[in-house]
C-alpha cells in the first residue's frame, strides 16, 4: 500500500512546493528541513486540508479530491486538540464518531487504544488532570483508534521535555510495528529521526525530495541540509 505524490505541486500565496515521491506500507519516514520550508504543508496537502496540483494516490487509489473524512489518514497536530469538556475516553471516542454515539464494540475499542498508550485506568478523568505527556499519550490514542492506515505527525511533541520527547517517539514506533500503519513524522530534530525513522524526505528549496535512508543521508547530508543543521 504505497503511497504515492505524483507531481505534486502545492501553493499557498508566493510559496510553493513540489513533491514527486513514494513511501511504502509500514515504513516509518521523518521529514526534516528549515524552519517555512513546507514540512507541515506536505503533510497537510497529504491529509487533504489544502489543494493540490498533481496527484495523491495510496494502493493505486487517487485520493486527490477526497475531503480529510474520506481520506484512510489520520493525523496528530503539534497542538493535542483535547477538549477540556470532555473525558480522555470521550476525546478518543471522538477519532470513532464525532457525535460519539459509539456501539458497545466500539466503546471496546476505544477502551483498548487507552491502554496500548498506558491510559488504561485514566478514561475517566479530564485533560487538565494529566500531565502533557499523558496528554500527548491520549492524542496519540486518538489517532490508534481510528485505525488508519497512515499516520501523519506534525511535531506533536515538540513541547515536550526531551526524556517524555523519546519515549513518545518509541511509542509511535511501537504503535506502527504493531498496526504496520505508514508513518509520516515531521521534525525539527535530527535525533528524532534517527531514532525511529527509518527513511528521511528533506523539504528545502521548495521541494520535498524522495526519501533516503535515514542514517545515510546524516552521514553525507545534501547541502540544504548541512545549511540548516550547522554544526550538530
Amino acid at each position: 500500500m504505497a503511497l504515492t505524490l505524483e507531481d505534486l505541486v502545492i501553493r499557498q500565496g508566493p510559496f510553493s512546493l513540489t513533491a514527486s515521491l513514494s513511501v511504502e506500507q509500514g515504513e516509518m519516514v521523518a521529514v526534516i528541513g528549515p524552519s517555512g520550508a513546507g514540512k507541515s504543508t506536505l503533510i497537510n496537502a497529504i491529509a487533504g486540508f489544502l489543494p493540490v496540483q498533481g496527484r495523491v494516490v495510496l494502493d493505486g487509489v487517487d485520493l486527490t479530491d477526497k475531503p480529510p473524512s474520506d481520506r484512510p489518514v489520520a493525523i496528530l497536530f503539534q497542538d493535542n486538540n483535547l477538549f477540556p469538556h470532555l473525558t480522555i475516553a470521550q476525546n478518543v471516542g471522538l477519532g470513532v464518531r464525532p457525535d460519539l454515539k459509539l456501539s458497545e464494540a466500539q466503546n471496546r475499542n476505544v477502551q483498548v487504544a487507552l491502554e496500548k498508550v498506558g491510559l488504561a485506568d485514566m478514561g475517566a478523568r479530564k485533560p487538565a488532570a494529566l500531565s502533557g505527556g499523558q496528554q500527548s499519550r491520549a492524542a496519540l490514542a486518538r489517532v490508534l483508534v481510528q485505525g488508519k492506515p497512515v499516520i501523519l505527525l506534525d511535531e506533536p511533541f515538540a513541547a515536550l521535555g526531551p526524556a517524555l520527547r523519546v519515549e513518545m517517539l518509541d511509542l509511535v514506533a511501537q504503535v506502527a510495528a504493531d498496526t504496520n500503519a505508514t508513518v509520516l513524522m515531521v521534525s525539527h530534530a535530527p535525533e528524532d529521526a534517527r531514532r525511529i525513522a527509518g527513511q528521511t524526505i528533506v523539504v528545502a528549496d521548495g521541494k520535498a525530495h524522495p526519501p533516503q535512508p535515514t542514517d545515510a543521508l546524516f552521514a553525507d547530508p545534501p547541502q540544504a541540509l548541512v545549511d540548516y543543521l550547522g554544526d550538530r
